[in-house]
């Protein structure tokens, strides 16, 4: 296993849930985390929060012109990249009825496109240290959640991706992978505007009993199976669950 220490750690979406406890996990092994979101104030904060071994940018991942500054300021921070965590993503809720061309696009955009064209600006980077790209997937391509037929096909496309483009890079040393998530709270369902605060914790709360562990989980266990998909250096094209057992389906 591949240490944390000195890894230089790109984190998109970094301000809060998963991106943000990442980036504490990352830092507290050693890492030099590099963190950027559209909300200064917040990554900003979070940034400082965890300590000089953390850096931010404000930079929007789905402008093309954001992606060479996002990838300029972790190769500074860090010396380079050592593995880009693609975790910047939105929630679209809609059944069929309410689907349009333009919200379709948008959330396509934000959760694939925009990962796969910082790849692309971050692999020279990656391929001088043998670096990986992880991507977060999603329960949801496990289990049937109506009207969130969207958001589901996004993380579809990028759990396809992740096989793909293993194969593609693999030769120049650069592993792929994902982590799919089962119930964890953060704050994708009211910046979406689906939902409260209050009501995303109820509504994640009521789904515990079909964890087959019991729980929900956290998004520190998550960020554990991130790291350990960035450490584990014989391990690419995967999609690693860690999701308490939800995506087995059990029915209670």
């Amino acid at each position: 296993m591949r240490s944390m220490k000195d890894m230089s750690v790109l984190i998109t979406g970094g301000g809060s849930g998963i991106g943000e406890e990442a980036a504490r996990y990352y830092a507290e092994n050693g890492a030099k985390v590099t963190i950027c979101g559209r909300r200064e104030e917040k990554i900003r904060a979070v940034a400082q929060s965890i300590g000089p071994l953390c850096t931010w940018v404000v930079a929007d991942v789905t402008k093309t012109a954001d992606l060479k500054k996002i990838v300029t300021h972790c190769v500074e921070h860090g010396g380079g990249i050592d593995a880009l965590i693609s975790n910047a993503g939105n929630m679209l809720r809609r059944s069929i009825g309410d689907w349009t061309e333009e919200s379709l696009i948008d959330i396509f955009h934000t959760n694939v496109v925009a990962g796969m064209l910082l790849s692309q600006e971050a692999l020279p980077h990656l391929v001088q240290r043998k670096g990986c790209i992880i991507f977060i997937g999603s329960v949801y391509t496990q289990r049937a959640f109506p009207g969130a037929a969207p958001y589901a096909a996004t993380k579809g496309a990028l759990e396809a991706l992740v096989k793909v483009l293993a194969s593609e890079v693999g030769p120049k040393g650069v592993r792929v992978g994902a982590v799919r998530p089962g119930a964890v709270l953060t704050e994708i369902n009211e910046r979406s505007g689906d939902f409260t605060h209050e009501e995303a914790a109820a509504r994640l709360e009521s789904m515990a009993n079909q964890h087959v562990l019991g729980r929900t989980g956290t998004a520190r266990e998550i960020a554990e199976g991130i790291a350990y998909l960035t450490c584990a250096e014989w391990v690419t094209g995967d999609v690693l669950a860690i999701d308490g057992g939800l995506g087995l389906g059990v029915t209670i």
